[in-house]
């Protein structure tokens, strides 16, 4: 389907406070970000949309949020941009919780001591260098240290680096979902690649209603890097397949948007046991009390 990205210069707190109004809704962007330029130094929102975005809804939601007009650039994007592949050039590998995630273009050894995931530009979410990623990979060293699950789940998998990440270390086998067909296939081929295809079990889903994520519930260990709003959206039904003492690792959120996910979760009784901020973003581990 085409898409488009809009943008628009604002103030830091500005462009934030819209990403948060933005992200609250379900009907107006894909993705939201703030980010800054680091040559000028000037902030910017941007939006990733179905083409074509609502740019009356935009405004109107903007009029609210800042209390004035805004006016948004609308840049088409190409169908065959492969984004990932696109950010992955030049970028070096990433180290992160005890992980060395790297591509096929690393001609570098992985160091000593380190669990190696490789995972090569793909047209799915995780390439490692995110800071939702790495803010997983420590909280899942983290999580590991005191506990041992047998029965892990990782929810919106993308590229399969969480659950390939629970694998390699634990040596047990990982439900992986996501909502995207493609998603799944190259989850399929990086758990062969890194060696845990026997391990790694890919569902095609769209929430946790899927049998076989239903069947072999509870979990001991859930993790779910996606967005602020769907994990809001996810909390019940998260509550509902955690088992009694669950390891439940958070990320895909921005910090502003931290407490509202805590508090969706403490209502379905999993309490904050530990915070990871990478940046702008934030990674939760939770308990299921």
């Amino acid at each position: 389907m085409p898409q488009d990205q809009i943008s628009t210069p604002l103030t830091k707190d500005q462009a934030y406070a819209l990403v948060d109004a933005v992200m609250e809704r379900d009907d107006l962007a894909l993705t939201a970000s703030a980010h800054e330029n680091e040559d000028t130094g000037e902030w910017f929102f941007e939006a990733t949309c179905d083409s074509p975005p609502d740019i009356k809804a935009f405004e109107a939601l903007a009029q609210t949020v800042l209390g004035g007009d805004v006016n948004f650039a609308i840049n088409p994007i190409a169908e065959d941009t492969d984004w990932v592949s696109r950010s992955l050039e030049g970028l070096k590998p990433v180290l992160a919780g005890g992980f060395y995630v790297y591509g096929g273009h690393e001609s570098t050894p992985p160091p000593a001591g380190v669990i190696p995931i490789h995972i090569d530009a793909a047209q799915a979410f995780g390439t490692g260098h995110h800071e939702t990623t790495t803010g997983c990979l420590e909280a899942i060293q983290r999580v590991l240290k005191r506990k041992r699950p047998m029965r892990p789940i990782d929810v919106g998998t993308g590229t399969g680096i969480l659950a390939i990440a629970v694998a390699k270390r634990r040596k047990i086998p990982v439900i992986a979902s996501d909502i995207d067909p493609l998603a799944v296939r190259i989850t399929r081929e990086n758990a062969r690649l890194n060696g845990v295809g026997h391990l790694i079990v890919e569902v095609d889903a769209a929430g946790l209603d899927h049998t076989t994520i239903q069947g072999n519930a509870p979990y001991d260990l859930i993790i779910a890097n996606i967005l602020a709003g769907p994990l809001v959206t996810l909390s019940p039904g998260i509550g509902r397949i955690a088992e009694k003492g669950a390891a439940i690792i958070l990320s895909g959120l921005l910090n502003t948007q931290a407490q509202r996910v805590i508090a969706a979760y403490n209502r379905q009784g999993m309490v904050l046991k530990d915070r990871i901020v990478r940046k702008d973003w934030t990674t939760l581990v939770l308990e299921k009390a």
